[in-house]
């Protein structure tokens, strides 16, 4: 790879890192709102709102491992570790900052709104480490298992075996917390890890479309990763 293919490769990385952490940070800051989505009339899903952006995290990831090998997509889990902790203290001190009378948000509003969120970065975080580094084990153990074959096997794979980890290991902490209550564990339990599992079938495209892309900008080969 000529130096300024591996330039390219290396911007490439930032972008991907960006949106990884973007999305992880806002999963944590946006939880507590719920909604209800009828998906095609067949069921009814009630979900966090920040289960929107979550998927996402696991479909750069898996680029990442594709295209970067494991060290560089464990990096970047570690790197969203340490944004989500750095958010957590910043929103913290905001919360306790006293608001002057003529703040359009006030004390009250602002601990409704963002007074969970170190109880969801403590769980998320804890669901998170799980889920993801279980799914870069995974998703390289089915590249060596197939010799790097069948991606879509260790994309849905991985993915669906590391959902189901943080699925129940948030909702457990969460409840356990008392920032939910156990009577919604199992709707959202199920509600939360069939919209995973969907997402990451239908993400499966995409990550075809992407790495294939990507191996074709930066002149990669076969199965062949970029080097540190």
């Amino acid at each position: 790879m000529t130096d300024g293919k591996k330039r390219e490769a290396e911007y490439l990385y930032l972008m991907l890192a960006g949106i990884f952490i973007a999305s992880l940070v806002s999963c944590n800051l946006i939880f507590q709102k719920f909604f209800h989505w009828n998906a095609f009339g067949l069921h009814t899903f009630e979900l966090s709102v920040g289960i929107l952006p979550y998927p996402l995290t696991f479909l750069i990831t898996d680029i990442i491992s594709e295209i970067y090998g494991k060290n560089r997509a464990n990096a970047v889990v570690t790197a969203g570790l340490v944004a989500s902790v750095f958010v957590l203290g910043v929103v913290s001190l905001a919360d306790v900052a006293p608001a002057t009378d003529w703040s359009p948000v006030s004390n009250a509003t602002f601990s409704k709104v963002f007074g969970l969120t170190g109880v969801s970065v403590g769980a998320s975080m804890t669901a998170y480490l799980l889920a993801q580094y279980i799914d870069i084990r995974i998703f390289h153990f089915w590249k060596t298992v197939t010799k790097g074959k069948h991606l879509w096997l260790r994309n849905n794979f991985s993915t669906m075996s590391s959902q189901l980890v943080d699925t129940a290991a948030v909702l457990i902490l969460l409840c356990s917390l008392g920032a939910i209550e156990w009577a919604m564990f199992w709707p959202l339990f199920a509600s939360g890890y069939l919209f995973k599992a969907i997402v990451a079938a239908l993400d499966t495209p995409f990550l075809y479309l992407a790495t294939w892309a990507i191996r074709r900008r930066l002149g990669l080969k076969g199965t062949a990763e970029v080097q540190e």
